[in-house]
Protein backbone atom coordinates (compact mmCIF):
# COMPACT_ATOMS: atom_id res chain seq x y z
CA UNK A 1 0.00 0.00 0.00
CA UNK A 2 1.43 3.27 -0.88
CA UNK A 3 0.36 7.02 0.69
CA UNK A 4 -0.67 9.63 -1.46
CA UNK A 5 2.90 10.74 -2.59
CA UNK A 6 3.48 7.17 -3.61
CA UNK A 7 5.65 6.11 -0.69
CA UNK A 8 5.34 3.29 1.01
CA UNK A 9 2.58 3.28 3.65
CA UNK A 10 3.69 3.04 7.26
CA UNK A 11 0.35 3.61 8.87
CA UNK A 12 -1.89 1.88 10.50
CA UNK A 13 -2.08 -0.55 8.14
CA UNK A 14 -3.18 -4.31 8.41
CA UNK A 15 -0.29 -6.01 6.68
CA UNK A 16 2.79 -7.35 8.81
CA UNK A 17 4.79 -4.57 8.68
CA UNK A 18 1.93 -2.24 9.72
CA UNK A 19 1.76 0.06 12.57
CA UNK A 20 -0.78 -2.46 14.17
CA UNK A 21 1.35 -5.53 13.75
CA UNK A 22 4.59 -4.06 15.21
CA UNK A 23 2.34 -3.16 18.02
CA UNK A 24 1.21 -6.61 18.78
CA UNK A 25 4.63 -7.87 18.45
CA UNK A 26 5.81 -5.51 20.67
CA UNK A 27 3.47 -6.46 23.37
CA UNK A 28 4.20 -10.12 23.02
CA UNK A 29 7.36 -9.86 23.22
CA UNK A 30 7.58 -7.69 26.43
CA UNK A 31 5.06 -9.68 28.12
CA UNK A 32 7.70 -12.48 27.96
CA UNK A 33 10.01 -10.50 29.10
CA UNK A 34 8.22 -9.71 32.21
CA UNK A 35 7.07 -13.19 32.39
CA UNK A 36 10.67 -14.01 32.71
CA UNK A 37 11.76 -11.39 35.33
CA UNK A 38 8.67 -11.97 37.33
CA UNK A 39 9.95 -15.64 37.92
CA UNK A 40 13.02 -14.42 38.35
CA UNK A 41 12.63 -11.81 41.09
CA UNK A 42 10.21 -14.64 42.43
CA UNK A 43 12.40 -17.20 42.51
CA UNK A 44 15.71 -14.61 43.91
CA UNK A 45 13.03 -13.60 46.92
CA UNK A 46 12.93 -10.05 44.87
CA UNK A 47 10.60 -7.30 43.35
CA UNK A 48 10.38 -6.89 40.16
CA UNK A 49 11.78 -3.47 40.50
CA UNK A 50 14.24 -4.80 42.07
CA UNK A 51 15.21 -6.94 39.14
CA UNK A 52 15.06 -3.88 36.65
CA UNK A 53 17.37 -2.39 39.01
CA UNK A 54 19.73 -5.23 38.36
CA UNK A 55 19.27 -5.35 34.84
CA UNK A 56 20.20 -1.49 34.96
CA UNK A 57 23.31 -1.75 36.84
CA UNK A 58 24.47 -4.70 34.77
CA UNK A 59 23.94 -2.31 31.65
CA UNK A 60 25.53 0.50 32.85
CA UNK A 61 28.92 -1.99 33.60
CA UNK A 62 28.66 -3.01 29.77
CA UNK A 63 27.40 0.71 28.48
CA UNK A 64 29.86 2.25 26.07
CA UNK A 65 31.70 4.48 29.22
CA UNK A 66 31.74 1.39 30.65
CA UNK A 67 30.91 3.84 34.27
CA UNK A 68 29.23 1.56 37.29
CA UNK A 69 26.09 3.01 38.31
CA UNK A 70 24.83 5.70 40.43
CA UNK A 71 21.96 5.56 42.65
CA UNK A 72 21.02 9.04 41.82
CA UNK A 73 21.32 7.40 37.60
CA UNK A 74 19.44 4.56 38.80
CA UNK A 75 16.55 6.70 40.32
CA UNK A 76 16.42 9.02 37.67
CA UNK A 77 16.27 5.46 34.79
CA UNK A 78 13.57 3.81 37.37
CA UNK A 79 11.70 6.98 37.64
CA UNK A 80 11.47 6.33 41.84
CA UNK A 81 11.71 8.08 44.71
CA UNK A 82 15.37 8.37 46.59
CA UNK A 83 13.74 6.47 49.37
CA UNK A 84 12.44 3.37 47.19
CA UNK A 85 16.24 3.77 45.42
CA UNK A 86 17.56 3.29 49.00
CA UNK A 87 14.89 0.20 49.59
CA UNK A 88 15.66 -1.36 46.30
CA UNK A 89 19.51 -1.41 46.83
CA UNK A 90 19.07 -1.97 50.85
CA UNK A 91 17.56 -5.27 49.46
CA UNK A 92 19.79 -6.45 46.32
CA UNK A 93 22.76 -6.18 48.82
CA UNK A 94 21.22 -8.02 51.73
CA UNK A 95 20.10 -10.93 49.19
CA UNK A 96 23.82 -10.78 47.69
CA UNK A 97 23.27 -9.69 44.36
CA UNK A 98 25.18 -5.58 44.48
CA UNK A 99 27.54 -3.92 46.25
CA UNK A 100 28.26 -0.18 46.86
CA UNK A 101 31.26 1.40 46.70
CA UNK A 102 32.33 4.89 47.69
CA UNK A 103 34.05 6.71 44.88
CA UNK A 104 38.46 6.94 45.54
CA UNK A 105 38.71 10.13 44.56
CA UNK A 106 35.37 11.56 45.73
CA UNK A 107 33.84 9.66 49.30
CA UNK A 108 30.63 11.17 48.57
CA UNK A 109 29.88 9.27 45.00
CA UNK A 110 28.17 5.63 45.94
CA UNK A 111 29.10 2.92 42.42
CA UNK A 112 26.77 0.31 42.22
CA UNK A 113 28.18 -3.26 41.45
CA UNK A 114 26.57 -6.43 40.02
CA UNK A 115 28.45 -9.23 42.51
CA UNK A 116 30.07 -11.69 40.58
CA UNK A 117 27.91 -14.44 42.32
CA UNK A 118 25.08 -12.63 41.18
CA UNK A 119 25.53 -12.66 37.81
CA UNK A 120 26.11 -16.51 37.72
CA UNK A 121 23.01 -17.10 38.93
CA UNK A 122 21.10 -14.24 36.47
CA UNK A 123 23.67 -16.44 33.71
CA UNK A 124 22.33 -19.53 34.51
CA UNK A 125 18.64 -18.65 34.98
CA UNK A 126 17.84 -16.24 32.02
CA UNK A 127 20.44 -18.98 29.65
CA UNK A 128 17.77 -20.49 28.27
CA UNK A 129 16.64 -17.08 26.87
CA UNK A 130 20.30 -16.67 25.63
CA UNK A 131 19.87 -20.06 23.83
CA UNK A 132 16.09 -18.89 21.68
CA UNK A 133 17.96 -15.27 21.06
CA UNK A 134 20.72 -16.73 19.21
CA UNK A 135 18.54 -19.17 17.57
CA UNK A 136 16.28 -16.44 16.81
CA UNK A 137 19.15 -14.12 15.30
CA UNK A 138 20.91 -17.30 13.41
CA UNK A 139 17.62 -17.13 11.23
CA UNK A 140 18.51 -13.63 9.88
CA UNK A 141 21.60 -12.78 7.76
CA UNK A 142 24.20 -10.32 8.61
CA UNK A 143 22.44 -7.53 6.67
CA UNK A 144 19.12 -8.48 8.00
CA UNK A 145 20.28 -8.40 11.67
CA UNK A 146 21.76 -5.03 10.92
CA UNK A 147 18.16 -3.61 9.68
CA UNK A 148 16.79 -5.25 13.20
CA UNK A 149 19.87 -3.99 15.16
CA UNK A 150 18.70 -0.14 13.62
CA UNK A 151 14.93 -0.43 14.26
CA UNK A 152 15.78 -1.41 18.18
CA UNK A 153 17.88 1.04 19.02
CA UNK A 154 15.50 3.52 17.09
CA UNK A 155 12.46 2.34 19.00
CA UNK A 156 14.71 2.88 22.31
CA UNK A 157 15.91 6.31 21.38
CA UNK A 158 11.60 7.46 20.61
CA UNK A 159 10.89 5.31 23.93
CA UNK A 160 13.42 7.45 25.74
CA UNK A 161 12.87 10.77 24.22
CA UNK A 162 9.03 10.23 24.87
CA UNK A 163 10.22 9.16 28.89
CA UNK A 164 12.18 12.60 28.56
CA UNK A 165 9.28 14.63 27.10
CA UNK A 166 6.73 13.96 29.85
CA UNK A 167 4.49 12.81 27.16
CA UNK A 168 1.96 9.60 27.82
CA UNK A 169 1.69 6.50 25.44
Amino acid sequence: MRTADGGPDRGMSDGPTGLQSFAVLLRRMTSEFNRLTHEFAQAQGLHPTDVQALVAILDAEHGEDGSAMTPGRLREQLDLTSGAVTACLDRLERAGHIHRVRDGSDRRVVRLHYAPAAKLVARDFFSPLATATDAARRQFDEDELQVVVRFLEAMNDELTHLRGSGSKP
